[in-house]
C-alpha cells in the first residue's frame, strides 16, 4: 500500500535520524500508525532506501501477512483484529470460548511477551522491531515493563510508540524516547490523497472540515456513514433534541460529534471562525459561554463511560437531551 505524501515526507525524515526509540505523538486521523508501519517495516527491510522498506522483499512480504519473526505489534485487542494482526494462541482461545471480551488496553500478559521477544536473537538478520499504538493505552504495569526493556535493550531492536495522548505516557518513557509531532498535510493534498481513496470532491471537503483537517478521521467518518448532509443537519437536530440523528453512533462517536459542534459554538460566541462547520451551518444560540463550558466538561466525563454505556441507547437519548437543553440556554434577563 503506498503512503500518504505527508507520511512519506515524515519517513523519510525519520530515518535519516538515528534513534533506537521513536515517540510519535499528534491528535488521532493524522497517520501515527501508518507512519509507525512504515518506520519498522523500513528497520526490518532487506533492501531498504532513503525512501523506506522496498515492499516486494521477503522482509516486507512477512509484514504484510502480519508474520514477521522480529516484529513485536502492541496493541489492545480489539485494535489487534481491526488491523489484521494475529492474536497469541491463548488470546485468541479465550476469546473464541466466550471467556472473556478482546482487550481495549493493551494487556500485561502482552507486555510480558514482549520482554521474552526483546531478549531473542533475531530470526533474519535486521535486527527486531517493537510497534506500540495507541501507547496510551497500557496500564501503569505493562508501562513500567516497557520502561525497562527501553532502558535495558536487549541486541538490536528499536521502537517506535504512537500516540494521540502523550501526555498520559509515564515521563520517563518519554524521556527516552525521540519525539516527533505528526505534521498536517494542506488542505489541497489531502482532498487530492481522498479523492484516491475513492471519495468524490465535494463530500470529500465537506468532510475534511468536519473532521478538522485530519484525513484519516474522514475515512472514519465516511465508514460510519457520516454523510456530509448529516453533519449539517446536527446542529439543528439537536437544537430540536433528535435523539434519533444519533441513533446510527456508537456513544463514543456521538459525544465526539457533540464535542466538536460545542467548540465552534464556543468559537463563535467569542466572535472567531468556527473550525469544523460553516458558520451558516450553526444555529442562532444565545447560550452563555458559561453554559457551553459546562456542556463541554459533561460531554468529556460522559467520554469515559462512552465505551462501556450500561444502555447505549439512552445513553444517546441523555446526550441529545442534554445538548438541546444547552443550545436552548439564554442568558438572565438583568433587572
Amino acid at each position: 500500500m503506498s503512503l500518504a505524501p505527508w507520511i512519506a515526507r515524515q519517513t523519510r525524515q525519520l530515518l535519516a535520524q538515528r534513534g533506537h526509540a521513536w515517540l510519535l505523538q499528534g491528535p488521532s486521523g493524522l497517520g501515527q500508525y501508518d507512519l509507525a508501519l512504515a518506520l519498522v517495516s523500513a528497520w526490518l527491510c532487506e533492501q531498504p532506501s532513503a525512501h523506506g522498506a522496498c515492499g516486494h522483499c521477503p522482509s516486507c512480504h512477512a509484514i504484510e501477512v502480519r508474520t514477521h519473526a522480529d516484529l513485536a505489534v502492541l496493541m489492545p485487542e480489539t485494535q489487534m483484529l481491526a488491523l489484521g494482526w494475529p492474536l497469541s494462541e491463548k488470546a485468541q482461545s479465550e476469546i473464541d470460548d466466550k471467556k472473556r471480551k478482546p482487550s481495549k488496553d493493551i494487556r500485561v500478559e502482552a507486555m510480558r511477551e514482549l520482554v521474552e521477544f526483546a531478549q531473542r536473537t533475531d530470526a533474519r538478520g535486521r535486527g527486531k522491531a517493537v510497534l506500540v499504538f495507541p501507547a496510551e493505552r497500557m496500564n501503569a504495569i505493562a508501562a513500567n515493563a516497557l520502561l525497562k526493556t527501553l532502558e535495558e535493550p536487549a541486541g538490536n531492536v528499536r521502537f517506535v510508540l504512537a500516540s494521540e495522548a502523550a501526555h498520559q505516557l509515564l515521563p520517563t518513557i518519554r524521556s527516552r524516547c525521540q519525539t516527533h509531532t505528526l505534521g498536517w498535510p494542506s488542505g489541497d493534498e489531502a482532498l487530492e490523497w481522498l479523492r484516491a481513496q475513492g471519495l468524490e470532491s465535494e463530500p470529500a471537503q465537506a468532510l475534511l472540515r468536519s473532521a478538522g483537517g485530519r484525513p484519516d478521521e474522514v475515512l472514519r467518518q465516511a465508514g460510519a456513514g457520516l454523510s456530509p448532509a448529516w453533519w449539517v443537519e446536527l446542529p439543528r437536530a439537536m437544537q430540536r433534541g433528535d435523539a434519533a440523528h444519533l441513533a446510527e453512533l456508537s456513544p463514543a462517536q456521538a459525544i465526539d460529534a457533540l464535542q466538536k459542534l460545542c467548540h465552534d459554538l464556543v468559537l463563535q460566541h467569542s466572535g472567531a471562525a468556527p473550525r469544523f462547520f460553516m458558520a451558516s451551518q450553526l444555529p442562532s444560540c444565545q447560550a452563555p459561554v458559561q453554559v457551553l463550558t459546562d456542556w463541554f466538561k459533561r460531554l468529556m466525563q460522559a467520554a469515559r463511560t462512552a465505551e462501556h454505556p450500561f444502555n447505549a441507547g439512552l445513553m444517546l437519548e441523555a446526550l441529545a437531551n442534554d445538548a438541546q437543553q444547552a443550545l436552548l440556554a439564554r442568558e438572565p434577563r438583568r433587572a
